[in-house]
């Protein structure tokens, strides 16, 4: 299983969750293959060339990239993967290509569908990551804003990780491997067994992990 980072515009700002993330976990990417998935940018190969650069000088490896023209990769850059968005040119014509696209609304949350299985990493810094499922040991979530988890935790969450002190972390069966907001964090055996199969929410109050019970509903 790979970490996948999808950029968006504006991608300054990207970055500058990205380093967020870094200055709260520094040896996060460290030792990890990450999928680059451009689908949600439209580049020349200067600017590739530039993004690529700018990964390389954070220490991220970039194992193969989703969602870029088959025109844009070459001898030395990461191989093309399949499995993400398609991707591919297509000449209309009479009609000029645009110069640039034109930027697209920053998407705020995530929603999956599917259970979080043991070994993936969900990366959503731009808003909260909801789970439908489950979130299996052995597998993170990740969110820049909140995590809801509408089955068990039994993995790793760690909300607020682009600096949002205020984010909070909700699901139906509290088993988790670790619990984490704003680069605070309890792993299991730091937390309180009552707790262990409950529905729970866990927020900072004080600087401090704090775990409360609420209704399943």
């Amino acid at each position: 299983m790979a970490t996948v980072l999808a950029p968006v515009p504006p991608v300054s700002e990207w970055f500058g969750d990205l380093d967020a993330l870094n200055r709260r976990a520094p040896n996060f990417f460290a030792g990890r293959p990450v999928i680059l998935d451009l689908g949600g940018l439209r580049l020349g190969r200067e600017d590739l060339d530039g993004l690529l650069a700018e990964l390389a000088a954070r220490n991220i490896a970039i194992l193969g990239i989703e969602g870029a023209a088959p025109s844009l990769l070459g001898s030395g850059m990461p191989p093309a993967l399949s499995g993400g968005r398609p991707a591919g040119e297509i000449d209309t014509p009479g009609e000029a290509a645009p110069a640039e696209a034109p930027p697209k609304e920053t998407v705020r949350s995530l929603i999956l569908d599917a259970p979080v299985r043991s070994g993936q990493t969900v990366l959503h810094l731009e808003g909260d990551v909801t789970v439908l499922g489950a979130v299996a040991s052995g597998a993170e979530v990740i969110a820049g804003g909140s995590i809801h988890v509408y089955g068990a935790l039994r993995g790793r969450a760690i909300a607020g990780a682009a600096g949002d002190p205020t984010a909070r972390i909700w699901c139906r069966r509290f088993e988790p491997e670790l619990v984490a907001i704003d680069g605070l964090y309890r792993a299991a055996d730091d937390l309180d067994p009552a707790f262990r199969g409950q529905a729970v929410e866990v927020r900072l109050l004080e600087d401090a992990i704090k775990l409360n019970l609420f209704e399943r509903g």
